[in-house]
């Protein structure tokens, strides 16, 4: 009987702690299944956020100015065109040096350093200071827009030489030009009579050297922009410097070559006279309107292939965006991408002829109203 009670007592007892010791058990593994899917949330959180796609430094690495060219990337490898760097330092004089020296040291070379995002000069070559200060020195470094500047005029220095050299060699009744050079001539015969010379008028040849130069100079540099490989691919008519000199030169030859006719008009325009005096209100608006119209061809231009860059490579972009949303919606957003950009490569090469077809036609017009000579008949 002893013994008979002392099983029953280890059964009771058993039975009792056995509910404990599960359900202890299973709050351990509850515990540590949550601390793993914490640790795989975490780490899933990091992967993305490690392979989001940098989409505004892929837009603004593309459009923007840099002191070295970036080629492609083939693995961890990174192909780039180091380029030399040449500033004036107010503290140590001159230096010279290629740009890889930067990335080699550290990201500083001779106490120059590229501005961190964020800074008030960012991206540009700094130094600083004493008291920590970053300090702008004399730059004139060749920058990838700059070198991409340096090989489309030489390109088209080489172009139009070709076709002056065909020329020389063909008398004018020997032989019709054919091919590359039969193009040429439609291309300049186009511009020249129907643009050039309608616009300006009688004085047309006094002008047509720079027109015909500002027209070729524009549309080779917004065909080169549009070749996604070197040594294309560099926006230089999406760069605000370029379209501001091509604004000043329209501005000199308007203003410099504008006739007494035209001085007249805007100092003294032919309106009521209550609108020139006591307040020369007339006189104001033709005045700021000389500055108005450049400005006007240098924005247009900057604006229009700037914009262009920037639309197709957000639509690449979008390619990369989507893998983290699933096969599906990926393969849907890579189709139309790809069918997106082919439709604005086909706009973006109607848009370089455009573009340099207007800005050569407007400041044909400004400068045929400087031309005029208003002749009063006699009664």
């Amino acid at each position: 009987m002893k013994r008979l009670r002392n099983i029953l007592l280890g059964t009771l007892l058993c039975g009792l702690l056995l509910p404990v010791t599960v359900k202890g058990a299973e709050t351990n593994d509850v515990a540590k299944d949550s601390l793993d899917n914490k640790s795989a949330l975490v780490a899933e959180a990091a992967s993305e956020e490690k392979e989001t796609v940098d989409v505004k430094g892929i837009v603004f690495g593309h459009i923007g100015d840099a002191y070295e060219w970036h080629i492609l990337t083939w693995g961890e490898t990174h192909v780039t065109i180091p380029l030399p760097i040449i500033v004036h330092s107010s503290t140590t004089g001159w230096h010279v040096f290629l740009s890889s020296r930067l990335e080699e040291n550290g990201g500083v070379y001779e106490g120059f350093s590229i501005a961190p995002s964020g800074s008030r000069y960012e991206g540009k070559l700094v130094e600083h200071d004493a008291a920590g200060n970053e300090i702008r020195p004399f730059d004139i470094s060749i920058t990838k827009i700059t070198l991409a500047l340096f090989i489309n005029s030489a390109l088209l220095l080489i172009i139009v030489l070709g076709v002056a050299r065909w020329y020389r060699k063909h008398p004018k009744a020997e032989t019709a030009p054919g091919g590359f050079i039969g193009f040429m001539e439609m291309f300049i015969m186009m511009i020249n009579d129907d643009v050039i010379k309608s616009c300006v008028g009688a004085n047309y040849r006094k002008f047509a050297p720079y027109l015909l130069t500002a027209f070729f100079f524009i549309f080779i540099n917004n065909l080169m922009g549009l070749i996604p490989i070197f040594p294309g691919g560099a926006s230089v008519t999406g760069n605000i410097a370029i379209t501001m000199v091509l604004a000043i030169c329209t501005f000199l030859a308007v203003n410099l070559f504008g006739t007494k006719t035209y001085w007249k008009d805007i100092f003294w325009p032919d309106v009521p006279w209550w609108l020139k005096v006591p307040i020369p209100m007339m006189p104001f608006i033709e005045l700021f309107g000389i500055f108005t119209k450049p400005f006007a061809l240098m924005i247009r231009l900057f604006a229009n292939m700037l914009a262009g860059h920037m639309a197709m490579l957000i639509l690449t972009c979008l390619i990369f965006i989507s893998v983290s949303m699933g096969a599906a919606l990926n393969s849907s957003l890579t189709v139309a991408s790809v069918l997106f950009n082919i439709f604005m490569n086909a706009l973006e090469l109607l848009v370089a002829f455009i573009q340099a077809y207007v800005f050569t036609m407007l400041s044909a017009v400004f400068i045929g109203l400087a031309q005029e000579n208003h002749v009063k008949e006699k009664a």
